[in-house]
């Protein structure tokens, strides 16, 4: 798999699974979207199916899936959750990325 899913970030996934009333076996869909400062961005929402074009991974009890396009983008990236005083939420270690925004939300690779 080209993404892989930290304890932490599976954790606060689950929270906000159960928080939300989400049906048991609710997926934790990542992609890459173009747009931002560096050209690409990426995406974490909910789905409920998987297709034959998805990649259907289990860490820590979390179901993460995501398009087999995005492979080349992702390949390697972890993600974790932060949780600090200045700022708090899911961040992407992305080995591939060559260029990114201030913020860390866009990259290029």
């Amino acid at each position: 798999m080209a993404v892989t899913l930290s304890e932490k970030a599976a954790i606060e996934v689950k929270r906000i699974i159960e928080e939300q009333g989400m049906e048991p076996g609710t997926y934790l869909r990542v992609g890459v979207q173009g747009g931002g400062c560096s050209g690409f961005s990426y995406s974490l929402g909910w789905d409920t199916e998987a297709s034959e074009r998805d990649r259907v991974t289990d860490f820590h009890g979390v179901q993460l899936i995501m398009d087999k396009k995005f492979d080349a983008y992702l390949d390697g990236t972890e993600i974790d959750f932060y949780d600090g005083l200045e700022k708090r939420g899911f961040v992407f270690n992305n080995p591939n990325v060559v260029k990114s925004c201030g913020c860390g939300s866009s990259f290029h690779v």
